[in-house]
């Protein structure tokens, strides 16, 4: 059930050198698999998880390959924590068999799903698969995962634009992607001493296939998003990945406990989230919210 291709050595003029790993979940796909080729075009090999569609974890394989790297790919559901146990088995064990080494230095917790429904019509399985995938999955898997992540490491948690400004239809998904920002602050205090710095990274409306792919796909969705955009256009996992790697780069070790969000400045052109009036934010969401209404899927922004 996993995938490994390498052909780098890591070695260099006769010196070992111990590449940096990274693990990435929900990394076949979107977000995920453009931070790992990020990642790669910087030196770092990557473990990425897949929850079924491993033909597409074997092709982002195979690209890190094709730029000189080395990864694999494993199975996970993120949200089913008791098969974190199990994993983190299989994650050492593959540390060994492919980096001889037990220990990784980048954890990009990205797996996600997302769901549209209204605060009053939102079941409480909804609520329960939100929850499980986008918080105790993230919760869990990386308290599993503490002992196998190098001291002066890093991690990355995604949350949202959707955690700044509201529109309806959002409050058990915007909700999860609050409590992963406050539990940023807590682990980067917490794991200070280790030297692990922790930060969360907050698209807003990217164009791939999450929620059915709308933002991407719907012209007329795209268009309304773009308008509100201080930059002009929706964003593409490109604008992402690289922030995702660079923020685990040595030349951002300073930063820590943030929120960092990359959404093209989205609605800041109005002034949301940048300091102007109550009545003015509250009256211009409305209006956003009734027109995108008809057009949003199962779950549109990142």
């Amino acid at each position: 059930m996993n995938t490994n291709i390498s052909n780098n050595p890591g070695k260099s003029a006769g010196k070992s050198v111990e590449r940096k790993v990274a693990i990435i979940t929900g990394g076949s796909r979107g977000l995920g698999r453009n931070t790992a080729l990020h990642l790669a075009r910087k030196g770092v090999d990557v473990i990425i998880t897949f929850r079924s569609r491993q033909s597409e974890a074997d092709t982002v394989v195979a690209e890190i390959v094709e730029l000189g790297g080395k990864a694999v790919a494993l199975p996970l559901d993120v949200g089913n924590s008791k098969s974190f146990a199990e994993f983190v088995e299989r994650i050492g064990a593959t540390l060994r068999t492919h980096w001889q080494r037990d220990s990784f230095d980048y954890l990009v917790n990205n797996a996600g799903i997302g769901i549209h429904a209204s605060f009053a019509e939102t079941s409480e399985a909804q609520f329960d698969e939100l929850m499980n995938v986008h918080f105790k999955g993230t919760f869990f898997l990386t308290q599993a995962l503490l002992p196998l992540i190098v001291d002066g490491g890093r991690i990355v948690n995604l949350s949202s634009g959707l955690a700044r400004f509201a529109l309806p239809g959002f409050a058990a998904y915007a909700a999860m992607k609050g409590a992963i920002e406050v539990l940023t602050r807590y682990l980067a205090k917490e794991l200070g001493p280790r030297g692990i710095a922790v930060n969360t990274v907050a698209p807003g409306a990217i164009e791939t296939d999450f929620g059915g792919g709308q933002v991407r796909d719907n012209a007329q969705l795209n268009a309304q998003i773009a308008a509100q955009t201080a930059l002009g256009r929706v964003g593409v996992p490109d604008d992402i990945g690289g922030v995702i790697a660079s923020l685990l780069s040595d030349d951002n070790r300073w930063i820590n406990g943030q929120r960092l969000e990359a959404s093209g400045g989205i609605f800041c052109s109005l002034g949301i989230g940048c300091g102007s009036g109550a009545s003015r934010r509250h009256a211009w969401r409305q209006g956003l919210a009734k027109a995108l209404m008809p057009l949003l899927p199962a779950g549109f922004l990142q």
